[in-house]
């Protein structure tokens, strides 16, 4: 039955479903490999049901493997959290936390905010994942990202998440410094140009995607990029054009390569959102970090 699984057959079958191989569970938990093979078999035994299926280049979640590793990998998540919480409220300022953060953020707002709380909790581990929201949805799901701050567009996971609005950022189109129409003050006058933008996947992006389709001639858009990097190699070494938050394009370093096209009709602001699951509360170290980029925005 279910209720006689134990702790250690919980964290040996989620390991074994991350890295794809007892051998590197082993490696990882610090535990022989028959050791993990006899916890996996017992697990299957207990719960009547195949969990992996085994190949020469290693192991495979069936659908049943599947099904429990989503509530197996939470479990572990909120018992490491819930760990961390204690400890950190007798005091001991270690642990981990883990967020998301948009590019946007990623490349302005979030080295101050990291510099502050490392000052504050220099025992605490960060860890921090770049994207849009759509990209870390099952992160956080999970549990194993504690928030995001990112833009969002209305999709059938809004129930899952709280949103707090934090902060609102300007966005305008981009060039490289030179290019021929650098000095185009419509989007008119921009639609015989090439367009490179970041991937329109539940972000504001998509907002931007939508509004350009609505224009009568909208402007083409040939190159789909899944990270800001990418956008901007392409900005900066072509004629492409683009679309950046203004601080992001007038930042020290991109601002010496780039110009932002001051045009008549600007682009709608985009909104960030401290987001994070409804049924889950942060650890102590989290609600810390979560205050500190209130802080910084508001």
């Amino acid at each position: 039955m279910a209720s006689q699984v134990k702790l250690n057959q919980l964290r040996t079958f989620v390991e074994v479903a991350r890295h794809g191989s007892i051998r590197a569970a082993s490696r990882l938990l610090g535990i022989s490999q028959p050791a993990l093979t006899k916890s996996i078999q017992e697990l299957e035994e207990c719960l009547g049901a195949r969990l992996f299926l085994r190949h020469r280049q290693g192991m495979s979640l069936t659908d049943c493997g599947e099904a429990y590793f989503r509530h197996a990998s939470l479990i572990m998540e909120e018992l490491r959290v819930a760990h961390e919480d204690i400890q950190q409220r007798l005091g001991q300022a270690s642990g981990r936390v883990s967020i998301g953060v948009g590019a946007s953020i990623a490349h302005t707002v979030m080295p101050e905010i990291i510099t502050r709380f490392h000052r504050l909790y220099p025992l605490v581990k960060i860890r921090v994942m770049e994207g849009h929201l759509v990209s870390m949805l099952h992160e956080l799901r999970q549990g194993e990202i504690d928030f995001t701050i990112n833009t969002y567009s209305e999709a059938p996971f809004d129930n899952e998440l709280l949103y707090e609005k934090l902060m609102e950022k300007e966005y305008c189109v981009v060039a490289r410094r030179g290019h021929p129409m650098q000095h185009a003050r419509t989007l008119d006058a921009l639609r015989d140009c090439e367009w490179t933008m970041p991937t329109p996947r539940g972000s504001y992006y998509k907002q931007l995607f939508d509004m350009f389709n609505s224009l009568e001639t909208p402007p083409h858009i040939s190159m789909i990029c899944e990270t800001l990097m990418s956008s901007v190699s392409m900005v900066t070494k072509s004629d492409f054009l683009s679309v950046l938050s203004r601080d992001v394009a007038q930042a020290p370093i991109l601002g010496e390569r780039l110009v932002v096209l001051e045009l008549e009709q600007p682009l709608p602001k985009a909104t960030f959102y401290l987001i994070q699951r409804k049924d889950t509360m942060l650890s102590p170290m989290s609600v810390q970090l979560a205050r500190l980029f209130r802080q910084y925005c508001r």
